[in-house]
């Protein structure tokens, strides 16, 4: 499983429940776009609409050779697939207690495109401060660490 994109501002905005992974409808320059690296999921999220799932503000940048006749779409809405009964446990989970559906990535899975979705709670600011201070002092700790093991004595 390779990883095209990551969206890191899921974690640092959500609460992660459960992942999932959906297939997702494309056109043909989409492929090529992404397997060139133009692609962005910072803003995305999964909407539900009867019954299906599309994911909205995910924003794949044609590339200049795409063909003349095609009018690429970078913003477009598109469809995910998933079988029905795990569409239905996620519209549940949804509607009654508050959850949003969250793009994590897109990766390759037996030569096509997969997103990984995340089942989330946002985050309040304290928790973000707080998710904040903790990656601040593992950094710190991590350097502190490489710091006393260069200093000690060789011998």
């Amino acid at each position: 499983m390779a990883n095209i994109v990551e969206n890191r501002r899921a974690r640092h905005e959500y609460h992660i429940e459960e992942t999932f992974e959906a297939g997702i409808v494309l056109e043909g320059w989409e492929i090529k776009a992404i397997r060139a690296g133009q692609v962005q999921l910072t803003d995305g999220y999964v909407h539900i609409r009867n019954g299906e799932l599309f994911m909205v503000g995910c924003r794949i940048n044609p590339l200049r050779s795409a063909s003349t006749h095609v009018q690429p779409e970078p913003d477009r809405t598109r469809k995910l697939l998933m079988h029905k009964d795990e569409i239905r446990r996620l519209i549940g989970k949804v509607e009654q207690r508050g959850y949003t559906l969250v793009p994590l990535n897109l990766h390759y899975k037996g030569g096509r495109v997969k997103v990984g979705l995340a089942l989330a709670k946002g985050k309040a600011l304290h928790d973000k401060r707080e998710s904040e201070k903790k990656k601040d002092w593992e950094r710190e700790k991590g350097r502190l660490m490489r710091q006393k093991v260069s200093s000690a004595p060789k011998g």
